[in-house]
């Protein structure tokens, strides 16, 4: 069964880490993950500059490791991550920004690639916002 995962809050977020088990546990029992879509405050769990204090898990980085572990598609809302600052190489000079915070493996994408996620995959589960 392949899954396709939306996640709407950020990786501080209790919502954050149940995505993160959820999608662990799908390929832990052999099913495959579509697509990861981190839309709205979800965004900031691709951001290299999110740090958590010492005394708590860092899920970004949780994320991160994971995505790249099983080479996963992750895919940032170009809309909802520019508006929050998060920004790949390309945006930074295309908005004349000093920095980009979007490392690899995330990618920048638009709404299509969740509709595209929603329609190939055999299920489709969102965590956290709307």
């Amino acid at each position: 069964m392949k899954f396709a995962i939306a996640v709407f809050s950020p990786a501080h977020s209790p919502a954050s880490r149940r995505a993160l088990r959820f999608a662990q546990a799908v390929l832990a029992k052999g099913h495959g993950v579509e697509r990861l879509f981190f839309y709205q405050d979800g965004v900031h769990s691709a951001s290299a500059n999110v740090v958590f204090p010492q005394d708590e898990a860092d899920i970004a980085a949780q994320w991160r490791a994971f995505i790249a572990e099983h080479s996963l598609d992750a895919v940032v809302c170009i809309a909802a991550a520019l508006r929050r600052g998060v920004l790949d190489e390309q945006e930074a000079a295309r908005y004349q920004r000093p920095a980009a915070n979007l490392p690899t493996p995330w990618v920048l994408s638009g709404l299509g690639q969740l509709h595209e996620a929603a329609q190939t995959a055999d299920r489709f589960v969102s965590f956290g916002g709307v």
